[in-house]
């Protein structure tokens, strides 16, 4: 009999032990304690934050006999019969396998019958945003009226691309990534009981290394324990993920605050013939350039970084320009590995790339140079989206249309909290809306992306927080889907408007035209109907 492995044997039993969801264990608790749960949810974050687990528990809980101030004991048979995945009353549904118009029909012809031995039947949907659009509809009516006895607890990574007659039904929340701090222990604790013995600064790595996953983080522990058995060093780690762990990265850094590019060339070689890996070399120089980035911003606390390496940072950020420092890690981050023949050029031209571009960029002090974080002021938006070029002006829309030669653009007005006031009419937001898609500015890879929005959309309609996108030709449409573009819109929109928008993008005919007999009928009072004209 195979062992379970880790995210598995260790998956949360009780809403106590869900690990970062402090504010959704505590409402469901609240709700399950004082009977007044709902008839759908919706959970949603990203993947490895608990939201199955949460689900399965929350099934635990409403058919326990024995609540523990809303917890489910645990212990009773209703809770271990749904803990080995054995009872009758709680189904769970792949949507990605099973996402026809055909399975939602039998949900809903099943979902009639009474429960077993429990006081509900649960229905756990995951991945529901894979639903096609009939099944979606067709669901709707189960999701409004369910039967007394059924709970539906969705779930999805995606909830922007649930529809918002889905989301209207659901009580929704949103599970966010697990805090550093709050993985590193729970890592510390399941090493513990697995008797296994990791360095702190190993554990520290595994966790800053699974992007706020639990799940993740465990599976890399898992491999680590396959791989070194019960002992396992800060070495190692770096070696299963792929760490070079090489001091030249940081010393790259200092060459690059130092605008020492013979020295910086040098070093990018000798890494090369050392046959160190050089994608992951450049991760690390990402990372240290992050971290710099957010030192000068004046954020060094959302920084998961030991006391000395945040200080040796705050000193070489001292010595650096904010903007330099943004400059350099787009241009790092997104260095392109493909040249395989000589994977050092990449590296190269990126350094000497920053170099020209800091001779012709106008001198500017740490003080005037653009703010990102917290601190971002009307000229940033999220997402490493500017609002304004090098000059500070808004770049033209694309094609050449705007301003007449000679004539200056005047810049953006920033954004207004209250635009887009969720309050205001509809008419009024559709109308901000469409004056954002004008007016938005994007990086020079996103220039698809600012097309799109200012040329070949149209804004069809906006509700509960999604701007609904028409595309007349289905490939702008793909373009618009693909996920990096539409997460860079969906920033620069939320920026431009003061809040945060979702993106949904439908086909919209094209228009068919209208031949010279049909204006003239039009003209004297007559309509089109299927083909044929009508007195009207």
């Amino acid at each position: 009999m195979t062992t379970p492995v880790l995210y598995r044997k260790w998956r949360p039993q009780t809403l106590a032990e869900v690990v970062g969801q402090e504010a959704v264990t505590r409402t469901l608790r609240n709700a399950v304690a004082t009977g007044r749960t709902a008839h759908a949810y919706l959970f949603t974050g990203p993947r490895g934050t608990g939201k199955t687990s949460t689900a399965r528990i929350l099934a635990k809980a409403v058919n326990c006999p024995d609540l523990q101030d809303g917890d489910p004991c645990d212990r009773c048979p209703s809770c271990r019969t749904i803990a080995e995945g054995a009872s009758l009353d709680v189904i769970e549904i792949d949507a990605a396998s099973n996402r026809g118009i055909d399975d939602v029909r039998d949900l809903r012809e099943k979902i009639k019958y009474m429960h077993g031995a429990g006081r509900y039947k649960v229905y756990i949907i995951d991945e529901v945003h894979m639903l096609s659009e009939p099944a979606f509809n067709a669901l709707l009516k189960t999701l409004e009226e369910p039967p007394p006895h059924a709970i539906l607890v969705l779930a999805t990574t995606e909830a922007h691309r649930v529809p918002a007659t889905i989301l209207s039904r659901c009580q929704r929340f949103d599970f966010r990534r697990v805090p550093h701090g709050a993985l590193v222990d729970r890592l510390a604790v399941v090493c513990q009981r697995e008797g296994v013995a990791v360095e702190p600064a190993g554990l520290d790595l595994i966790a800053r290394s699974s992007g706020g996953g639990l799940r993740d983080a465990l599976n890399i522990l898992e491999q680590l324990m396959v791989s070194y058995g019960r002992e396992v060093t800060l070495a190692q780690v770096q070696t299963v993920l792929g760490l070079t762990g090489d001091p030249r990265a940081l010393e790259l850094v200092h060459a690059l605050v130092r605008r020492d590019i013979p020295g910086g060339l040098t070093l990018i070689n000798r890494v090369s013939e050392d046959g160190i890996d050089l994608r992951q070399f450049n991760r690390e120089v990402v990372e240290y350039l992050r971290a710099l980035v957010l030192i000068a911003a004046g954020t060094p606390e959302v920084l998961d970084l030991p006391g000395a390496d945040r200080e040796a940072l705050a000193a070489l950020a001292q010595g650096a320009r904010l903007d330099d420092l943004t400059r350099a890690t787009h241009l790092f981050s997104g260095v392109d590995f493909r040249q395989e023949h000589r994977p050092s050029l990449a590296l190269e031209l990126a350094l000497l790339e920053l170099a020209l571009s800091d001779q012709a960029a106008p001198a500017r002090s740490l003080g005037t140079a653009p703010t990102v974080g917290r601190h971002a002021g009307p000229g940033t938006t999220a997402a490493g989206i500017s609002s304004a070029d090098a000059t500070g002006a808004p770049e033209p829309p694309p094609g050449g249309a705007g301003a007449a030669a000679g004539d200056v653009p005047e810049p953006a007005p920033p954004p207004s909290a209250g635009a887009a006031d969720p309050g205001a009419g509809a008419d009024q937001i559709l109308e901000e809306v469409r004056r954002a898609l004008k007016t938005i500015t994007l990086e020079k890879r996103f220039g698809i992306v600012q097309a799109l929005l200012r040329t070949y959309v149209s804004v069809e309609r906006v509700e509960d927080g999604t701007i609904y996108l028409g595309f007349r030709h289905s490939s702008n449409k793909e373009r618009m889907e693909d996920p990096k573009n539409l997460e860079a819109a969906e920033a620069a929109i939320s920026q431009a408007l003061g809040r945060r928008w979702h993106i949904t993008c439908v086909d919209v005919k094209e228009p068919q035209p209208v031949g010279h007999l049909v204006r003239k009928a039009q003209e004297l009072g007559f309509r089109v109907v299927e083909g044929t004209t009508e007195d009207t």
